[in-house]
């Protein structure tokens, strides 16, 4: 016997859990732990102000999931956030932080808004005109965030700093033209583009209350679950995601990976903005700068860049926006409260982070050694 082939008999034949549960089992156990000590703190936090923790977080269910209506709100507000959790989690796996998604669906918002006037007042079909407005919104946001991932390889300009940058440029587009040339004469105390009428609005999912835009949501997740975990494509932005130089030294079209899931991101921002406009508020306006874009930063954190889990995570947030008013009026707290729970979510997600790799619990253990 060479010992080669004594060393390779001395390996155990079972080394306990395999790698990927133990992945898994940590991808899964340090977000939720995250929660927890996120709840713990909040308490204390409403212990110190004279609130009583047990019934927030009671309200908290109520409000989110405590009958068929608290339900269906809480997936009405998760619709646009599984749409921009995407748009961040999607350039998160080739290694970009683009935080770009509020602007990305406030444009796209906007864009469908303006493309709509002229096909209202010209009586073009309800079904043709939000298909053109979609996919101006669609490729308004692809184009807006890609944009910035062009930036990145070509020039080098850092990828968070540029789509902050963008997003406030977007919201100012906005407004500008809002507040100018597509101003509605009627909306006098609050600017906005002129109304889509109801025959323009895309209505419930049959039997709820709940718009398509959660629908679409969830497909498109599924969608880029599939484009990047199954895929040839997937797999090459994961690498250049690794490892951008090895990437580099296989040939990759590092370039083009960048710049095509940026798009994907905006794109699904985008639709998002669509969506805020033809289910919800009917026109563009200040409304449309609700935040969205950056809570799905949380929710894409809190998923760890999975397209499948941002969908409950997304309903997860949703949920805490649907009870915020319930808890405005039963504590009598005001409605930056969920904020402040959100941004103590994010700051301990983000110590977190440290952990990935380091608890010996989630590492492999051998039961033999070498001889």
């Amino acid at each position: 016997m060479t010992a080669e082939t004594a060393d390779t008999a001395a390996i155990p034949a079972k080394a306990g859990p395999s790698l990927g549960l133990l992945r898994l089992a940590e991808a899964v156990s340090i977000p939720v732990g995250a929660l927890v000590v996120s709840a713990v703190l909040f308490a204390l936090f409403l212990l110190a102000i004279g609130k009583d923790p047990l019934q927030f977080y009671q309200l908290i269910w109520t409000g989110g999931f405590g009958s068929s209506f608290s339900i269906q709100n809480s997936l009405q507000r998760a619709a646009p956030l599984i749409l921009t959790g995407l748009a961040f989690a999607i350039p998160a796996r080739i290694g970009l932080t683009m935080i770009g998604g509020e602007g990305a669906l406030v444009l796209g918002g906007f864009s469908a808004a303006a493309i709509a006037i002229p096909l209202v007042s010209s009586a073009v079909p309800p079904p043709l005109t939000l298909l053109i407005m979609a996919l101006t919104a669609v490729v308004t946001g692809g184009l807006w965030v890609g944009f910035t991932g062009w930036l990145k390889y070509a020039r080098g300009v850092n990828e968070t700093i540029a789509s902050l940058l963008m997003s406030y440029i977007a919201i100012a587009i906005m407004n500008f033209f809002v507040e100018g040339a597509l101003r509605d004469p009627a909306s006098a105390n609050k600017p906005s583009t002129m109304p889509i009428g109801d025959a323009y609005r895309i209505g419930a999912i049959p039997g709820t209350d709940v718009h398509w835009g959660f629908a679409a949501g969830v497909v498109l997740a599924l969608l880029l679950w599939v484009l990047m975990s199954r895929t040839t494509f997937g797999f090459a932005a994961r690498m250049t995601g690794g490892n951008l130089r090895a990437a580099r030294a296989q040939g990759l079209p590092v370039g083009w990976l960048m710049v095509v899931c940026c798009a994907i991101a905006g794109a699904a921002a985008g639709l998002a903005g669509f969506f805020e406009v033809a289910a919800i508020h009917g026109q563009a306006n200040a409304s449309l700068v609700a935040g969205y874009g950056f809570t799905g930063i949380l929710v894409a954190f809190l998923a760890r860049q999975n397209p499948l889990a941002v969908i409950p995570v997304a309903i997860l947030f949703g949920a805490l926006a649907a009870a915020g008013g319930v808890i405005q009026r039963r504590m009598g707290m005001p409605d930056a409260t969920i904020l402040v729970l959100q941004g103590m979510m994010f700051v301990v997600l983000l110590v977190s982070e440290t952990f990935y790799g380091r608890l010996k619990i989630f590492q492999p253990k051998a039961t033999g050694e070498r001889t």
